[in-house]
């Protein structure tokens, strides 16, 4: 029987999604406690990879269980043996070729940028700051030439292993919400760092040490030395994958 979840959680202290031989993991954590609860070895597949600080609001996985429990016996069995930093929102029962990761079809993230003077306290964990006046508008105008298929070469870290820099950005918002800014981009598929360093490549023209432009010439050119450094990790949230309304899946996750 093939199980997908929703699982929100927050990244502060986890070394990211993926399960390695030391540190913790959200995988590592969703992994243990499934075990206990099938009291046998349970593996998940996620939907997108987030990076150590990177929280996530609805990331969905999948597991093939290997024993019988009821529905509510592993949600609330799962989330009892889970940290407080992680929880399973939602389970549901699907077909065996289901697949968390090839069946989305898009994934959604938002950045978040306290822009204001002062450094933030209550929202330190999940927002970056930046204590210069920032061009929301200016961010917006440079953030339309990243629409549409293009090589994102000059947007991903030099350690990314996707052998294929290509994606489809569907959308990509820029919006300021008194002292936040928020960037939401939705795309078929992210490449290592790549929203992270298109924050970090808005900012300049945000700040008005570039032009609107330049992001379109940074994209052209494909050279990650010529774009902007890389956003800080904790502004960043994993909203959700979208799947087709065929998989029957909660409306949050569904195109």
């Amino acid at each position: 029987m093939r199980i997908a979840l929703g699982v929100e959680y927050d990244g502060t202290d986890f070394l990211g999604w993926q399960r390695l031989d030391r540190g913790r993991t959200v995988q590592g954590v969703l992994e243990q406690a499934l075990s206990f609860v099938a009291a046998t070895p349970v593996a998940v597949t996620c939907a997108g990879r987030t990076d150590a600080g990177v929280h996530a609001r609805c990331q969905v996985v999948h597991f093939d269980a290997p024993v019988e429990r009821s529905d509510r016996g592993w949600l609330l069995g799962t989330n009892s043996r889970l940290p407080d930093d992680v929880c399973v929102r939602w389970l549901q029962r699907m077909p065996e070729d289901f697949h968390a990761r090839f069946s989305a079809r898009a994934r959604c993230y938002r950045y978040t940028l306290l822009n204001r003077p002062v450094r933030p306290a209550l929202d330190a964990r999940y927002v970056a700051w930046e204590r210069r006046p920032l061009d929301a508008a200016r961010m917006q105008q440079a953030a339309r030439h990243l629409l549409g298929e293009h090589d994102f070469n000059a947007f991903r870290t030099v350690a990314c292993q996707a052998p294929n820099p290509v994606r489809t950005v569907h959308a990509l918002d820029v919006t300021r919400d008194g002292d936040y800014i928020h960037f939401e981009i939705q795309a078929n598929a992210f490449l290592h760092h790549m929203v992270r360093n298109i924050v970090g490549s808005l900012l300049p023209v945000g700040l008005g040490e570039r032009e609107p432009d330049w992001v379109r010439d940074v994209l052209a050119g494909r050279d990650r030395t010529q774009a902007g450094p890389t956003a800080p990790s904790q502004g960043l949230t994993f909203l959700h994958p979208s799947y087709p309304a065929s998989w029957r899946l909660p409306a949050e996750v569904t195109l």
